[in-house]
């Protein structure tokens, strides 16, 4: 009984503090959800509300810093808090490395993925180029100068006179004893970056030639001994001297029978190369000119291809039609030949297209 009464009086002694814990408890309270509230509204809490997933076109101004960028992000909708974008680039380093510009981008974004998007750079202006079959090095040349803005003199040299250095990836070069892609740059329509670098068109047109001599069967070809180069070569005599379609694997008909009996092939648009220029018809002193490329003065194939043959032109290259003919000669206006035997035939065939071209 004594112990009980002195613990009761003890007890009852001692102050009340339940509204000193119930303070505390308050206060300790405050201190979390004040900071929890200010976060969740100015970091976490959206700014903006837009559909997600729509495409919008946003223009990051020359000079602008990191918090008018995170701006104009969550006014477009693309971010969805400018704050915790700020945090996210602060937190990764990468206040330096946004990048202005024009950007197509998506409502609803990530904040890092925004910030992955806005470090690589605005997307470069693509150009469409279309290369015709049968330029040269040179047209083509003059055509990315116009159109993407590449230096034609830089291109010219380049691909004049530096195939070994796209030997590595494309091992058909290695062969090139010009030095030459001449007929390499294959024909089409690209879609190339304003004032990209040379070497980067040149691949670019050197990687649709893999593409398309590819699906090119060359099985033939090489059991008579022919590379590459030499296909590439009677397509691009193919490319310049067929009009119409229906003439290319005649004339490789041609080409190839006269290869396989040793005659000069007397092609008038290897006279053309050399000459840099297209005439209806060749002047004496024109078949007299000294050059490799004269295959009315030497026998075989000339050096390399003289342009840039189509994927048509390449077909018929590596599979000739079936005949005899050994000359054919321009006699319609709308580029069509007539194909010859013997060189009497040929001879009357010239004197009718002397009547009908000119």
């Amino acid at each position: 009984m004594r112990i009980a009464s002195h613990l009761a009086t003890i007890r009852m002694s001692e102050p009340d503090r339940s509204p000193i814990k119930t303070l505390v408890i308050v206060v300790v309270a405050l201190a979390i959800a004040i900071p929890s509230f200010v976060a969740w509204a100015v970091l976490i809490r959206p700014q903006t509300r837009v559909a997600a997933g729509r495409e919008v076109r946003v223009a990051i101004p020359d000079g602008a810093a990191t918090s008018t960028i995170a701006r104009i992000l969550a006014g477009r909708g693309v971010i969805r808090n400018a704050a915790m974008f700020r945090l996210r680039t602060r937190l990764d380093g990468g206040d330096d490395d946004l990048k202005r510009g024009v950007y197509s981008l998506t409502t609803g974004m990530s904040v890092r993925a925004a910030e992955k998007v806005l470090i690589a750079g605005p997307p470069q202006e693509l150009i469409s180029v279309t290369i015709p079959e049968g330029f040269t090095i040179e047209r083509i040349a003059e055509r990315l100068s116009q159109q993407v803005g590449i230096s034609e003199k830089d291109f010219i040299k380049t691909a004049s006179t530096r195939a070994s250095d796209f030997a590595g990836s494309h091992s058909y070069l290695r062969d090139i004893s010009t030095g030459s892609l001449e007929g390499y740059l294959f024909p089409k329509t690209y879609r190339l970056a304003r004032e990209c670098s040379v070497n980067e068109a040149i691949e670019a047109m050197l990687d649709q030639f893999d593409a398309e001599i590819a699906h090119v069967d060359m099985s033939e070809v090489r059991k008579q001994g022919l590379s590459v180069g030499d296909v590439v070569t009677i397509a691009s005599m193919i490319e310049r001297e067929a009009k119409v379609t229906r003439d290319r694997a005649l004339i490789s008909s041609v080409i190839h029978n006269r290869l396989n009996r040793g005659m000069k092939l007397e092609i008038d648009a290897t006279i053309e190369y050399v000459l840099k220029v297209n005439r209806p018809r060749l002047l004496n002193s024109d078949i007299a000119i000294e050059s490799p490329y004269n295959t009315y003065r030497h026998t075989g194939l000339p050096p390399g291809p003289i342009a840039s043959p189509g994927s048509a032109s390449l077909d018929a290259a590596a599979h000739p039609a079936e005949t005899a003919y050994l000359y054919y000669v321009l006699t319609d206006t709308d580029g069509s030949h007539t194909f010859t035997r013997t060189h009497a035939e040929f001879l009357k065939a010239k004197a009718l297209s002397r009547k009908v071209v000119r």
